[in-house]
């Protein structure tokens, strides 16, 4: 006969049970899943405990910045913070292309950028501002009859994605050294930086691909209140008097 577990009074339950939410500066190459892993086994040695935990809204790999990681019963709230616009800053390369619109697989040759002007930069940077329809990238996590899209652009099967509504709140271009285009975004939940480069170069007729990425805000939480993945490692007693490293909205109700 299975035992029943004994329920732990909230007296005795560490803060990361009753739930934090947890401000994570994403480091390169590291998935999102390898974030939430890092700071779960944190959260277990601290509570002695197995810790409930998840994150809101994945970043690639090759993207670096704000990750919400929520615990206990923030993880709750997970749908709620995914809802929030984002910022992002980061760098688009003008005048060649990529399968996955970004740095995960190889540059090819576009259009060039020689005849490009500033004034067509910052004209295209307007017209995807607002409201608009956006094709998400085949190499995506977008699910297509029970497989994600991802799955069939690399076993190179063609696949026609639905475009999906999302807003463009603000589209800045803060730098201009051709081939390199600097920009800060922010837009509404679902919405693809390495779309919008794919996009820009279409309409500039010349390509263009997404070389770094860079979450910065989601909501009003902001990666400079944000630790490094490390701290959870090297500094696992900075939770014990229960303030977890990057948590600015511990006290959210």
């Amino acid at each position: 006969m299975k035992k029943q577990q004994t329920e732990i009074p909230e007296s005795e339950r560490h803060p990361l049970e009753l739930g934090q939410v947890i401000l994570v500066d994403k480091p390169l190459d590291w998935t999102s899943f390898n974030v939430v892993s890092r700071v779960r086994n944190w959260a277990h040695k601290l509570a002695g405990r197995r810790v409930k935990t998840g994150h809101a809204g994945t970043l690639d790999p090759l993207a670096t910045g704000l990750l919400i990681v929520c615990t206990g019963k923030f993880t709750k709230r997970i749908e709620e913070f995914q809802a929030h616009e984002k910022e992002y800053t980061g760098t688009f390369v003008i005048g060649a292309t990529t399968k996955s619109h970004d740095l995960e697989s190889e540059v090819e040759p576009g259009g060039g950028h020689a005849h490009i002007r500033e004034v067509q930069i910052l004209e295209a940077a307007k017209h995807f501002t607002g409201e608009i329809l956006q094709v998400p990238p085949v190499f995506s996590a977008v699910k297509v009859q029970g497989k994600r899209a991802y799955q069939y652009a690399r076993a190179d099967k063609e696949l026609k994605l639905e475009a999906k509504p999302v807003t463009i709140h603000e589209f800045e271009i803060t730098r201009i050294a051709l081939p390199e285009v600097d920009f800060r975004i922010v837009c509404s939940k679902g919405t693809y930086i390495r779309a919008i480069a794919r996009d820009l170069g279409e309409y500039l007729g010349c390509g263009a691909y997404l070389s770094a990425l860079r979450r910065t805000k989601i909501g009003e939480f902001n990666v400079k209140d944000a630790r490094h993945i490390d701290e959870f490692l090297h500094h696992p007693a900075q939770a014990v008097s229960g303030r977890t490293p990057g948590n600015e909205a511990e006290d959210i109700p």
